[in-house]
């Protein structure tokens, strides 16, 4: 990789210790708080969905929106800096607060900023490679992002784990590693904003933001002609809820089913572990086979994993279903930028890629809610998990739609 490439991985690298937080520690911190609130575990579990789900409502207004203004001359990386500090600053009193409802409140508005961060993060991709190169790069973002967030996941994991033998209580313990993963995502993007410069961009042309609305809708028009992006674009909204869902509510899901907290602190690690190497091999793979083959291979596998969750009882069961996420997770997120990105104007990369936010970038909506619903209305966590198998489903069946459209896309 080049200068400019390896800086751009090193973001992923940084963001993804945020991630790595709310998969994992943030949800059962957030149960330490609702258990002394006297929140049902049930409860728990759908409050957590629903924020969630409040923060992709926020993203879906805001990215597309941000993201046609950071197509504008020198645009992108004011945004990006922007959106970086609010989710940093967020993400720091996370670790303040000891009220549950203002700990969703900051989430929604940390997470929110995180998200409108990569819609921008993305865009730059076709500044930052060429067409040939994405698929390599961007699957590289995501192998070294989960291989590099271990470290401060795993210093963090340390201080809460051994709080107590370290002389601090529980709240002072969440409060140092949610600053320490705040520290290591600012830090990691500082190399990126030294040096990145907007090669595509559009010249400012009376007041910005009626600018940017004009041109908003124009790319819907576009897609509306376009309609191998456009089925693309409704696949990816299904199966890539379904993948954040699973994300996002893995731990908060093993918490409500009753597994102990270091287990699933260190399952989901070795989930990350295994990332690593199955993102670089999907993206070497993509050299040799078409990258609509390997997508339409990792959401089929999803489709069967969100089964499993269904009989989902004992721990080693958990730690079966961590490996098989780490396997397709990181392949299914970086094929499919890379393959919208080498497929859109590079000029309009912030507008388009606002809108592929929309449909579930680094957050959820349907499926959170999904899961949230069925398991209040069962009663049983388990139904909820093995309800995203109709996301995976519906997303398969539009993506073979959207692949039997001949068009620029290949």
């Amino acid at each position: 990789m080049n200068r400019v490439e390896k800086r751009w991985v090193l973001y992923d690298v940084g963001n993804s210790a945020f991630t790595l937080l709310i998969a994992t520690i943030m949800p059962i911190y957030f149960n330490y708080l609702a258990s002394d609130a006297g929140i049902s575990e049930v409860d728990y579990l759908a409050y957590w969905g629903y924020a969630t789900s409040i923060a992709t409502v926020f993203v879906a207004f805001l990215g597309p929106m941000l993201g046609t203004v950071s197509d504008l001359k020198d645009q992108k990386k004011k945004i990006f800096l922007g959106s970086l500090l609010v989710g940093a600053i967020g993400c720091i009193f996370l670790g303040v607060t000891r009220s549950w409802i203002w700990f969703l409140v900051l989430f929604v508005i940390a997470k929110s900023a995180y998200s409108i961060s990569l819609v921008v993060y993305d865009a730059m991709l076709t500044d930052i490679t060429s067409n040939e190169r994405m698929d390599e790069v961007s699957a590289k973002g995501y192998a070294w992002g989960y291989i590099g967030s271990c470290i401060p996941f795993i210093v963090s994991l340390v201080i809460v784990l051994f709080h107590e033998e370290i002389g601090m209580n529980m709240e002072t313990a969440m409060g140092v590693a949610f600053l320490i993963v705040a520290i290591w995502w600012v830090g990691l993007s500082v190399p990126l904003l030294r040096i990145y410069k907007q090669r595509y961009y559009q010249e400012v042309q009376g007041n910005p933001l009626k600018e940017s609305i004009k041109r908003l809708k124009s790319v819907f028009l576009e897609l509306k002609e376009n309609k191998k992006v456009l089925f693309f674009l409704i696949a990816f909204f299904f199966y890539i809820d379904g993948v954040y869902t699973i994300i996002d509510m893995a731990t908060a899901y093993g918490t409500a089913l009753g597994f102990g907290a270091t287990s699933l602190l260190l399952a989901l690690l070795l989930t990350q572990i295994v990332a690593f190497p199955a993102a670089l091999g999907f993206g070497a793979l993509a050299k040799r086979i078409s990258p609509s083959r390997l997508i339409l291979g990792c959401v089929t596998a999803y489709f069967f994993i969100a089964l499993y969750g269904i009989g989902l009882k004992h721990s080693y069961q958990f730690w079966i279903l961590a490996v098989c996420v780490g396997i397709f997770q990181g392949a299914i997120q970086s094929m499919s930028r890379s393959y919208y990105a080498k497929n859109i104007p590079s000029e309009k990369a912030g507008e388009y890629f606002g809108i592929y936010d929309i449909c579930g970038k680094g957050a959820s909506f349907m499926g959170t809610v999904l899961v949230s619903l069925v398991s209040q209305l069962t009663g049983n966590t388990n139904f909820g998990v093995g309800a995203l198998s109709v996301m995976f489903l519906l997303g398969a069946l539009f993506f073979l739609k959207a692949n039997n459209i001949k068009a620029e896309i290949e």
